[in-house]
């Protein structure tokens, strides 16, 4: 069995780099500085994925996925103090911190169907924003104010839209074909 390796995630503030690695048949969050020295496991029990760094470069938060659950983590970028932060019903994944550090956006699947949403760090204030029979993979924009994600339907190839923190401003970005995993580029100068 060879290394696998996926979803790397640069620090806000540089110099490291967080990803999935494969220990054992299962994946773990490692970090690595980005010359590709001094890499570290930080977890161990259980299948965790999808880390996403605080805009501090000071923590993560990650999928774990122990005993069926599938919930919301959070840890000092060192991988210590590991806590759960999600609490709700149905499978919780894609998480993403919010460029102001006050909200993580995430993918919820309950009941058949999709939403995004968000929560503060501590996991208190837990919003669905939007639901559908597949919304994920959600993006925050530089600002913070506003979330992309793809949208797929019955029937219907993958979309963009975007909402905002009221959840009341949906809107479809127009594609010429169709697109998925969106991402935002940073405040240009």
């Amino acid at each position: 069995q060879g290394n696998y390796n996926t979803s790397p995630a640069w620090a806000p503030k540089g110099g490291r780099i967080a990803f999935e690695g494969m220990v054992g048949g299962t994946f773990q969050v490692f970090v690595i500085d980005e010359d590709g020295g001094n890499l570290r496991q930080l977890t161990s029990s259980g299948r965790n994925e999808s880390p996403s760094w605080s805009p501090d470069s000071r923590y993560l938060v990650y999928t774990s996925r122990l005993n069926g659950r599938h919930r919301l983590c959070v840890m000092n970028a060192n991988g210590s103090n590991q806590r759960r932060i999600s609490f709700g019903e149905g499978r919780y994944s894609t998480p993403v911190w919010s460029p102001r550090g006050d909200l993580i956006a995430f993918t919820r699947q309950s009941g058949g169907r999709f939403a995004i949403g968000v929560m503060r760090p501590d996991g208190g204030g837990e919003r669905i924003l939007t639901e559908s029979y597949l919304d994920e993979a959600p993006t925050w924009s530089p600002n913070g104010r506003v979330i992309m994600f793809f949208r797929e339907g019955r029937g219907e190839g993958p979309q963009l839209w975007s909402v905002d923190l009221t959840g009341r401003n949906l809107r479809r970005i127009p594609t010429q074909t169709d697109a998925s995993d969106p991402a935002w580029s940073p405040i240009l100068p």
